[in-house]
């Protein structure tokens, strides 16, 4: 083999090998976010209701769901695409160098801090210790630039569903196991995975929960939940890509993130 023909066959063997890796990074089930051993195992029960596009007409959303309880949908949509786009491998790809906002995840802080996407992936992206308070964990989920992000988002589709009155718009965010926001509430809205597990816990706007505002989801499920009665039980269910959990208006929720996950919400302002 002459150097010439040598050096088009180690070119070519690089090439291949850089597609296989690719490849791997983003057809893989967890799009390259993996948790490893860090992942937490326990999803709980699930309450709420589960339906899908062949059990539940818009009809019966808007009288059995809209303005009165939660519920979970299942293959109503398909983003594919998104998901395909979210992989760890595509968003460094496209959005390393681009800054993104992070948010303290308690009750009343709102500090900010600016990094690049590339910076919160490799340093920040690390799973949540239960002895950390909100106010010291810096959670990726929102503010987002929609002009730097409006090529991943025009590959969503939103959940068919509408609310009367209202018009959408759209939260991404990114988080390590053990990570999520403590109890609030706002208006009704979506919230879809794309890669991970997200448990969520919620109660009716007349039934606040007990909770301390700095303390994280994970204290609160750690210290708080184990001792709750059967009638201070939340509304509960862990979800999983392909499922959008529906909340409807001023209901209470927190949300703990049982893997690293990818997720994107829609709020019906």
């Amino acid at each position: 083999m002459g150097p010439k023909v040598e050096s088009i066959f180690v070119s070519l063997l690089a090439a291949s090998l850089l597609v296989a890796r690719e490849s791997e990074q983003i057809s893989g089930d967890d799009g390259g976010w993996s948790s490893g051993g860090d992942s937490l195992t326990d999803e709980g029960p699930c309450n709420i209701d589960i339906e899908d596009q062949t059990t539940l007409t818009y009809s019966q959303f808007l009288q059995q769901y809209a303005y009165t309880k939660p519920v979970i949908l299942r293959g109503i949509i398909d983003n594919t695409r998104f998901q395909f786009m979210c992989s760890k491998y595509n968003l460094l790809r496209e959005y390393s160098e681009k800054t993104v906002r992070l948010s303290t995840a308690n009750t009343h802080s709102y500090r900010k801090v600016d990094v690049t996407f590339e910076e919160f992936v490799k340093f920040l992206l690390t799973p949540q210790s239960v002895e950390s308070l909100g106010s010291e964990t810096l959670y990726f989920f929102g503010d987002n630039n929609f002009t730097e992000w409006h090529a991943l988002f025009a590959e969503y589709n939103a959940p068919p569903y509408t609310i009367p009155y209202t018009s959408p718009a759209y939260s991404f965010g990114i988080a390590g196991p053990g990570t999520g926001v403590p109890f609030h509430w706002h208006g009704p809205g979506y919230s879809e995975v794309i890669y991970g597990r997200k448990r969520w816990f919620l109660y009716p706007p007349d039934e606040q929960p007990e909770f301390h505002p700095n303390h994280t989801t994970l204290t609160w499920v750690r210290q708080s939940y184990p001792s709750l009665g059967i009638k201070q039980r939340p509304l509960e269910c862990t979800i999983r890509p392909g499922e959008v959990l529906y909340f409807p208006d001023r209901w209470w929720h927190a949300t703990l993130n049982l893997d690293t996950s990818v997720f994107i919400s829609t709020f019906l302002g």
